[in-house]
């Protein structure tokens, strides 16, 4: 795999924050009067764009505005978010790739200025050209700002591999024209992964495994 740049995803790929993500809307939930989630539900239904995941979970839109639930799942979310810890070798996958060389970004449909401000916190400005987030929390689409920054990168998309948790994360992948990688260990079930991406692995030090061998 030749592969000269790696565009990553953040929640659920490099930041371990399933947990936080199912706190927040079992909050909204027992507010709104609906059933709670466990973790296996959550890992079988989240999908993209969220709406369509909260439709699943019973939230009644002409009822309450998604506007509405969207910002209040976003602040129970931020309220918490430097709690969230960095996956199992995440920084160590990270370190690799750029000591051997191969560029990297970041590509999340979380808001921008979050992203700014755990990045920093995280102490891991260093290893991305750039990190690119949405302009608003409502976690619609990666795919316009995919676009975007694949015409800006120096690499023909067949030289990036994009690597993700999700199946939008494959979507994103096929609208930009890279190879994608996918890790079960965030917002999906391997299962879920595996029907759709032909490089699924259960966990980044897996991946980073199997990539050099290569």
């Amino acid at each position: 795999m030749k592969i000269k740049h790696i565009i990553w995803d953040w929640n659920g790929t490099l930041l371990n924050d399933s947990w936080l993500s199912i706190t927040a809307i079992n909050i909204l939930l027992k507010k709104y009067n609906l059933p709670a989630i466990d973790k296996e539900k959550y890992l079988e239904i989240f999908t993209f764009p969220v709406i369509k995941y909260y439709e699943k979970l019973g939230f009644d839109f002409d009822k309450t505005p998604f506007s509405i639930v969207g910002t209040e799942f976003i602040k129970e979310y931020t309220d918490r978010m430097y709690e969230a810890k960095m996956q199992d070798g995440a920084r160590e996958s990270l370190n690799y790739f750029y000591e051997i060389g191969i560029t990297q970004s970041l590509l999340s449909a979380a808001k921008q200025q979050m992203l700014e401000n755990l990045m920093k916190f995280h102490d891991l400005e260093k290893y991305f050209l750039k990190i690119s987030g949405l302009t608003d929390h409502y976690a619609n689409s990666k795919v316009d700002v995919g676009k975007s920054w694949i015409k800006e990168l120096k690499y023909n998309p067949n030289e990036v591999l994009l690597i993700g948790d999700t199946l939008h994360d494959v979507e994103v992948a096929d609208e930009i024209g890279t190879d994608c990688v996918l890790v079960a260990q965030g917002h999906t079930t391997y299962d879920r992964l595996k029907s759709s991406c032909r490089n699924v692995f259960h966990n980044l030090n897996e991946f980073k495994g199997w990539y050099i061998k290569q």
